[in-house]
């Protein structure tokens, strides 16, 4: 790194609690500088000591998001791409147990040569190094710094940023603090003490942020901005109030309106043009249209306890909706409550169903149930991933095949008709068990695969381990089922749809990842279109 920088930088760090929008915020400042022309990029740095996400558990954490290059990551970054509309990479997501994995291999081959190895400065500039060369190349690098100030494991990476914003010149950088303000329902006002406390905080830390983002559940009073300015010590016009939202996709406009886009490219030095943001003014107006009519899709999960589980999935099908200028009504089924004989009364209120991609057995005979009645009774079905493959069981075992299973929930069925590839098997010994990211898809010339995409061949993100089994394809046609996706050599099923249904259809990839609140992808579009209909 050089004492100078084309590239600007905006850190986001968060105050008094987890889980406080540092996110959205992030994705809505990328959001707002691109809407100026700018090229701009975006980082997610993790504390947690995994090497990535590909082993937190979605009902904690949210979902895991894949990148195209098959980077398994926290839900941020699909905040980031939805916002932005940008493909991220691998270089997007940093966790600390890929720094100190990479410190610690740098030791053993003599890198430092025979020094002490610290956190300062090996840890910190290692991390330092890494966001400086993800910004490579861009007018402003957003770098979001997870968890909270204050937490012990997250103090390599505040520190980092201190020390990158000195190498870079403090010109060059722009410190955003998202904080929260707690309502007091005894005395009926919101709370400015622990925000203060969290700028406190950070300044003890070497840092002075130049913008506050303060969400609160209420409607701030028009004295807070002067008081958290007067105990803070940033400008009046750099703080913004951030009450609860109609949509998460008002952030962007609310931050635009309150002037933060001008402190910002101000603070950098930045010449910039005006924002244009019609397209995504016209987006807000029809996600919070209240009088629009509405379909009912009922989503058969297993992971009902966190909102964020499934979050892209949910934004797929809102964004679908919004395109035709309707609202979705989403219903959580609990996929551990549905059997075969209770299937019709636990399904039949709802206009579509959605089986989302999953791992391990729990609930997979009740998405097997699911996928079995959208069948029988040509009720409107998509399935995402885990969902093809309850998919092709259901199909079996209406046509009689009723031991047909995955091995991953029978390894002794008789007829698995989900299994693992020899292939696989192989690559399962050297540690790499999924296909992640980006694959090709051909499909079928009449196929309802091909009248939603408008495309002979695609690409999608993967992130599964088990595939169809292809000892069962002649007989797909007889089970009332075609794979009409399938990769380029033919040798993989990549998607399903059933012959004789108003929409079955099903792939073996995400496509919710590639959906955007403003472009809504085909398989999710052509979904909610049956469900218009």
């Amino acid at each position: 790194m050089s004492g100078k920088s084309q590239t600007k930088y905006v850190f986001v760090t968060g105050g008094v609690l987890s889980g406080v929008g540092k996110g959205i915020s992030a994705a809505s400042i990328g959001n707002i500088l691109k809407s100026r022309g700018f090229k701009v990029n975006i980082q997610k740095c993790d504390p947690y000591l995994n090497v990535d996400a590909g082993t937190l558990n979605p009902g904690e954490h949210g979902e895991c998001f894949v990148t195209v290059d098959g980077a398994e990551t926290d839900l941020d970054l699909g905040h980031y791409e939805r916002f932005m509309d940008i493909e991220l990479k691998q270089s997007s997501s940093l966790m600390s147990g890929k720094v100190l994995q990479q410190v610690i291999n740098d030791e053993r081959a003599g890198k430092y040569l025979g020094k002490t190895v610290q956190i300062i400065p090996h840890v910190t500039t290692a991390i330092a190094e890494n966001i400086a060369e993800t910004a490579n190349g861009f007018d402003v690098h957003i770098v979001e710094i997870g968890g909270t100030v204050g937490d012990y494991e997250g103090l390599s990476f505040i520190e980092a940023i201190r020390e990158l914003a000195m190498k870079v010149g403090r010109q060059n950088c722009v410190f955003v603090h998202v904080v929260y303000l707690p309502y007091l329902g005894a005395s009926g006002e919101l709370k400015t003490k622990p925000a203060q406390n969290a700028v406190r905080e950070l300044r003890g830390l070497g840092i002075v942020p130049d913008v506050l983002i303060a969400r609160s559940e209420k409607e701030p009073t028009d004295d807070v901005v002067q008081k958290l300015s007067l105990f803070s010590g940033i400008e009046e016009d750099a703080i913004v109030l951030l009450p609860n939202a109609r949509t998460i996709y008002e952030v962007p406009l609310t931050l635009e309106n309150r002037g933060i886009g001008r402190v910002i490219t101000q603070k950098l030095s930045l010449k910039s043009s005006k924002p244009h943001l019609k397209a995504w003014q016209d987006l807000v107006g029809r996600a919070t249209d209240e009088y629009a009519p509405v379909v009912k899709v009922g989503v058969v999960a297993k992971y009902l306890n966190n909102q964020d589980t499934y979050m892209s999935v949910f934004e797929a099908l809102k964004a679908a909706a919004w395109a035709n200028n309707y609202q979705v009504d989403i219903e959580w089924i609990d996929a551990e409550n549905v059997t075969e004989a209770n299937a019709e009364s636990m399904l039949k209120h709802v206009d579509g169903i959605v089986v989302p991609g999953g791992f391990g057995k729990r609930g997979l005979e009740g998405k097997i149930a699911a996928a079995q009645y959208a069948l029988k009774s040509k009720k409107p079905y998509l399935g995402l991933c885990l969902g093809l493959q309850m998919g092709v069981i259901a199909a079996a075992r209406n046509a009689g095949l009723t031991k047909a299973n995955t091995i991953e929930l029978d390894p002794n069925t008789p007829d698995p008709v989900i299994n693992m590839m020899e292939d696989q098997k192989y690559i399962e010994k050297m540690g790499g068990t999924m296909r992640l990211g980006n694959y090709p898809c051909h499909l079928t010339k009449g196929s309802l695969a091909r009248r939603v995409y408008g495309n002979d061949e695609v690409q999608e993100r993967h992130r599964h381990r088990y595939e169809c089994n292809n000892n069962y394809r002649d007989q797909y046609e007889k089970w009332g089922i075609s794979a009409t996706g399938q990769s380029p050599d033919g040798n993989l099923v990549e998607m399903i749809e059933a012959i004789d249904h108003p929409f079955f259809l099903a792939s073996q990839f995400h496509p919710e990842l590639a959906s955007r609140p403003n472009k809504p992808h085909p398989m999710f579009l052509g979904f909610v279109k049956t469900l218009i209909k």
